[in-house]
């Protein structure tokens, strides 16, 4: 079947061309006008020699450019590659490497250097975007829309051909790229947005990061798949979140946890968010308690929890919208996706909170593999369902409930311990803004267990109340025997918390 994703800009453009697509704190844009450039685009890609198949790397912010580079690559055949700007040019060199990148779309000097530092990256043609500071010697990206529309065609691609390759993280291990095809973009984003009953008449906020599966899938390709508009926000400031929802009437945010946390402690005064109707939330698991903040500020919002990863084209499970909300879980399988827990042997294991296994999944948004990885796809990818790292059990009716890390899963002399058990009650405690508990090698008990707390500044929350806490809601084996009050915790480029950072941390504090 030949199907290009980027046939999205264009039929909408055909159907509402006057309507607004992308909405810049400075500037607006409909879907005639990003039509046009994008085709632009795709007509210089052409000019340049470029081929359908070959990978373009995206280094940028939220910024319009991403998105014009974004269609205009798809819709000439090529495969796009989004990459982190706050890489390093070591980071870049070897994803840039691994991705047999051919040119990249920049604001950043980072890439420069990473070009040119290494030999095999010598023929990357590198485009620099208008508010690039010293960019000599560079080629424009503007030069790329100087060069016409062309005959306007969207490149026919197969639609199983990669579309997009999302990197992993590499948190723990290196950064592997997941292939993901046109047709599974496509269809992930449709049936997300059906689910999540978002329409035309709805502007989502763009804060999250168009570089990471969850705002490329679930902002950007959802928007354009409904005809609905975007405002975007270059970078997440908890402040400007709010004021920008309130004066510019948006309907539907998606983010992380992290980002709700800070929101909640923005001020509200000056600004009525009496227009938000959805507000999703993804990335990693949200405490129970600042759902039920949200719920008591924001009365008037469906709440939206869903689960993915880059490998699943960043969808999964959804709890709530269409489905009834259940506290905890991350909801029941999308539409055209199952979903299993199993135990070590591959065996799905029944119901019930006793019977954690890892979580499996096969369906329409399981990756293609990774990019120049068969090994790694064959140990992820088994039999047709990919291998998530998820701890998690099930309960009669579907609804999955994810309780930790196969590679986080802390056992403390012969009891296994869930972090997420922990740090639900930790969050129970007031002044408690967030928590992370890891463990820590031990002779004795093989592990401990250790939590990391961030209060409010005015708190006198102490370490022993934390313990104490825990001691009155927890099984002993599962209370943490260390408790550090910490400001901040580490996090990734996405707002995941790095606990691999801080199990190492916690050892090095015991003199390990």
């Amino acid at each position: 079947m030949r199907f290009n994703i980027a046939t999205m800009l264009t039929e909408a453009r055909r159907l509402w061309p006057r309507r607004t697509m992308v909405q810049c704190a400075d500037a607006s844009f409909d879907y005639a006008t990003m039509d046009e450039r994008t085709a632009r685009v795709a007509e210089g890609f052409r000019r340049a020699g470029f081929a359908p198949g070959q990978r373009i790397v995206i280094h940028l912010p939220n910024i319009i450019e991403f998105i014009v580079a974004y269609f205009g690559a798809l819709r000439a055949g090529l495969v796009v590659v989004p990459l982190n700007p706050m890489l390093t040019p070591d980071e870049l060199r070897q994803l840039m490497l691994d991705a047999g990148a051919v040119a990249a779309i920049t604001a950043y000097r980072t890439v420069v250097e990473a070009v040119g530092g290494e030999p095999r990256l010598g023929h990357v043609a590198v485009y620099a975007v208008d508010e690039m500071q010293d960019a000599d010697g560079l080629r424009r990206f503007a030069e790329l829309e100087a060069t016409g529309p062309g005959d306007r065609q969207v490149t026919p691609v197969d639609g199983d051909a990669t579309a997009i390759v999302i990197y992993t993280s590499g948190t723990t291990g290196q950064p592997k790229g997941a292939e993901l095809s046109h047709l599974q973009a496509y269809i992930s984003c449709t049936a997300e947005s059906e689910l999540l009953d978002i329409g035309q008449d709805d502007m989502t906020l763009a804060v999250l990061p168009l570089f990471h599966v969850f705002g490329l899938s679930s902002v950007l390709n959802i928007a354009v798949r409904r005809g609905e508009a975007i405002y975007l926000m270059r970078r997440f400031d908890a402040q400007e979140m709010v004021d920008a929802i309130g004066r510019h009437r948006l309907t539907v945010l998606a983010g992380v946890p992290t980002m709700y946390i800070e929101m909640l402690a923005a001020d509200w005064s000056k600004a009525d968010l009496g227009s938000l109707r959805i507000i999703v939330s993804g990335g990693a698991p949200m405490p129970v308690e600042v759902i039920h903040q949200i719920e008591r500020r924001l009365p008037q919002v469906s709440y939206v929890e869903g689960w993915g990863m880059s490998e699943s084209t960043g969808s999964g499970t959804i709890n709530g919208g269409p489905f009834e909300r259940r506290l905890g879980s991350i909801g029941r399988a999308v539409w055209g996706v199952e979903i299993r827990v199993v135990d070590e042997e591959g065996n799905a294991l029944p119901p019930g909170r006793d019977n954690v296994g890892e979580l499996v999944m096969r369906g329409h948004n399981v990756m293609k593999g990774y990019l120049n990885r068969p090994d790694a796809t064959a140990e992820t990818v088994r039999n047709g369902w990919l291998h998530t790292g998820d701890l998690a059990w099930r309960d009669e009716d579907d609804y999955f409930y994810i309780v930790g890390r196969v590679k986080e899963l802390i056992i403390r002399g012969g009891y296994n311990v869930y972090a997420r058990d922990v740090e639900e009650v930790i969050h129970e405690i007031p002044g408690v803004v967030e928590t992370a508990v890891v463990g820590r090698k031990d002779e004795r008990l093989g592990e401990e267990v250790v939590a990391f707390v961030v209060l409010e500044p005015a708190s006198d929350v102490t370490a022993e109340r934390v313990i104490d806490h825990c001691r009155n809601r927890l099984a002993p084996y599962k209370c943490p025997r260390e408790v550090h009050l910490v400001a901040d915790l580490p996090r990734g480029p996405t707002g995941k918390i790095r606990k691999d950072l801080l199990a190492r941390e916690a050892l090095g504090a015991a003199g390990g």
